[in-house]
């Protein structure tokens, strides 16, 4: 499964982008998908994941409330959507992907096997 994430750049703080998460694969139906990020000199941590239906979503506590993840499984498409952004939003965002369709939500790196190949969001003050 391979995965392209687009859609990052430079932004003012309070404003907003959304990212694209797309793949070619015909089953991404089947699969929960989630943005990570990862800041320099700092862990890669969990933002938002999305069971394989989009019936049910999880969000890190620092971004409830400012980012919404969605999806488009017509268009096999995930999307983060991020209003009021802050500079400690800065970071490189990936997107990842596992097959599950028990409606698992995974809140580490380790637990996806697809990753996408990061887009670069940066928030100035």
């Amino acid at each position: 499964v391979q995965l392209q994430a687009s859609g990052g750049g430079l932004v003012q703080a309070g404003g907003s982008l959304r990212l694209s998460c797309a793949t070619s694969e015909r089953t991404f139906s089947y699969y929960t998908v989630a943005w990570f990020r990862q800041a320099p000199g700092k862990e890669r941590e969990f933002v938002a994941a999305i069971i394989w239906s989009g019936s049910g979503t999880s969000y890190a506590d620092s971004v409830k409330g400012r980012f919404t993840i969605s999806r488009d499984n017509a268009k096999n498409t995930v999307y983060l959507q991020m209003n009021s952004l802050k500079p400690e939003d800065t970071a490189v965002y990936h997107c990842a992907a596992q097959r599950d369709y028990s409606g698992s939500y995974y809140y580490t790196p380790n637990r996806y096997n697809y990753w996408g190949q990061g887009t670069l969001v940066t928030v100035s003050s």
